[in-house]
C-alpha cells in the first residue's frame, strides 16, 4: 500500500470510527509503529486529522484547522534548510514570485538586501516582512484573505497574475508525487497556485519530505512542469530519484 493510499484509509478510518488508535493499525495494516504516526503527523499538517494521545481523531470533530503558527512549528529545522537552499534558485532572477507558506515566508526573510528586486506575492505574512526592505519593489496581489493561510485568492489575484512574467516563482505545496502532481485542499488556493505557475519562466518548489505521497483534494500542477523541487534529506534516495525522471532537479537539503 502506497503512502497515499494508506494515508487515505486511515482518514476514513477516523471518520468511520471516531479515532484511530496506533499500535491496532499498525498490526492490521502490517506495518511499523511509526510508519503510522508518520502518517498521521502528515494527515494533521493538511487539517485532516488532531492527534491525540496514542492515536489521531478527526479534525472536524474538534472544528480544528491548524494555522500558520501550527504549520510553522512543524519540521523547522527541514524548512530552514530548504529555504537557504532556495537562495541558489534567484541566480540571474530580479522578479520573483512568492508563494503563501511557512516555508516560502522562510525564503522572503531571507531575500538579500544587496540587489534590487520585484517581489509579488499573495500571502500577508510574507508582505509584513518585506514591506520595509529598501531593496524591494513590494506587489501584494489582492483578492479574498483566506484566514487559515492568510493568502489572498479568487477573481482579483488571479486576473493580475494572467498579465505577469516573473523570472522565478517560488511555490509552497501541500502534497506531491509523480502520479499526482502538486496539490493542495483548497480550490481557491490551487487556482492561484497554478497561475503563478504559469506566470514564470522558472518554477522552484518548496515542501518539506512528509509532503512526499500525501495527494490533496486539487491538483494545481504536474510534476515536469517545475524546473526545481527542493525538500529534505527526509525524502529516499529512490523517491528523489524517481521525481527527478519526471522532470525537476531535485535538492535535498
Amino acid at each position: 500500500m502506497y503512502a497515499a493510499e494508506r494515508q487515505q484509509w486511515l482518514l476514513n478510518r477516523a471518520r468511520e470510527a471516531g479515532r484511530v488508535d496506533v499500535a491496532a493499525t499498525a498490526d492490521e495494516l502490517d506495518v511499523t509503529p511509526e510508519t503510522i504516526r508518520r502518517d498521521l503527523g502528515a494527515l494533521e499538517r493538511q487539517g485532516l486529522l488532531r492527534r491525540v494521545h496514542g492515536g489521531a481523531i478527526p479534525a472536524d470533530l474538534l472544528g480544528f484547522e491548524p494555522g500558520i503558527s501550527t504549520r510553522d512549528a512543524v519540521a523547522t529545522q527541514e524548512k530552514d534548510r530548504i529555504a537557504k537552499a532556495a537562495l541558489d534558485e534567484l541566480e540571474g532572477a530580479s522578479t520573483v514570485l512568492l508563494d503563501a507558506g511557512t516555508t516560502t515566508a522562510r525564503l522572503a526573510a531571507l531575500l538579500p538586501a544587496d540587489r534590487e528586486l520585484t517581489v509579488v506575492t499573495n500571502a500577508l505574512p510574507i508582505a509584513s516582512v518585506l514591506a520595509a526592505r529598501p531593496n524591494v519593489t513590494l506587489l501584494l496581489l489582492g483578492g479574498r484573505v483566506r484566514g487559515t493561510t492568510m493568502a489572498t485568492v479568487d477573481e482579483w489575484a488571479l486576473d493580475v497574475l494572467g498579465d505577469l512574467t516573473a523570472d522565478v516563482a517560488f511555490l509552497g505545496t501541500n502534497g506531491f508525487s509523480v502520479e499526482r502532481g502538486l496539490t493542495t485542499p483548497d480550490r481557491a488556493e490551487a487556482a492561484a497556485k497554478k497561475a503563478m505557475l504559469a506566470a514564470a519562466r522558472r518554477t522552484v518548489v518548496l515542501a518539506d519530505s512528509a509532503k512526499h505521497g500525501a495527494d490533496q483534494f486539487v491538483r494545481f500542477g504536474r510534476i515536469d512542469q517545475v524546473d526545481a523541487l527542493i525538500t529534505d534529506t527526509g525524502l529516499a534516495a529512490a523517491d528523489a530519484a524517481a521525481l527527478s525522471a519526471a522532470g525537476p532537479r531535485v535538492v535535498r537539503a
